[in-house]
Order: structure tokens, then sequence, then C-alpha cells
């Protein structure tokens, strides 16, 4: 028996169903991720552990959240740096490396939109 061979497509992308192209339909997803926030979540423990005028290794960082050490350090540089946009600090005391979240301004102050992110 010989192989039934599909017919090739042009590359382009089918259409939505509702008749949106898919950059709306994206950006809808989007807009709607953004108006939800949740208070409780290991995001937003993190940054509240960052924020205090301790900091928070990452050791501890860690522990309170689950994450891998690369997580850990991946969300410092990604998302609270670049994301969030907040200045991070980083220091060493008795051998360790303590992060810190220093200079924020008005609007970064609220924790509801640290959540939102």
């Amino acid at each position: 028996m010989a192989k039934a061979t599909k017919k090739r497509t042009t590359g382009k992308a089918p259409k939505t169903r509702s008749g949106q192209s898919r950059n709306k339909a994206g950006s809808a997803r989007r807009a709607s991720k953004q108006t939800s926030s949740r208070a409780d979540t290991k995001q937003s423990r993190a940054v509240a552990m960052l924020r205090s005028t301790k900091g928070a290794s990452i050791a501890v960082l860690m522990g309170a959240t689950g994450w891998q050490q690369h997580s850990v350090r991946g969300f410092l540089a990604g998302v609270v740096r670049k994301r969030l946009g907040l200045k991070l600090e980083s220091r060493m005391a008795d051998g360790t490396r303590i992060y810190r979240i220093v200079g924020l301004s008005s609007d970064q102050s609220d924790p509801a939109s640290v959540a939102k992110s």
C-alpha cells in the first residue's frame, strides 16, 4: 500500500474562529491576566522578603519558594530587575550574599502592582 501524502500548506496562519487576528486575541489574553492579582504567590513572597531591610539570601529564597538555585538567580535578574524594573542591591554578610530591593518609587511601592506582573 502506498502512503497517503498530505497536501503541504503555504505557511500562512489559520484564521481564528471569531474572526480576530492572532495579535488581537493574544493582547486580550494578556490584558485579562494583568487585571487579576494574586496576593499570596511565590513571586509576591519573594519580593516581600527582598523589600525587607534585612534582605534575603539565595538560600532563604530557595526555602521560601521551593525553587532551585538557578531559578532564584533567574528570578532576580529577569523578573525583579528587568520585568519589574526594581533596583536590586547585593552585599556580602558573614560570607553570604544578601539581596535587597532599594530605592522604590511611588508606583512600585504598592504590593498589588507587584502581584499583577
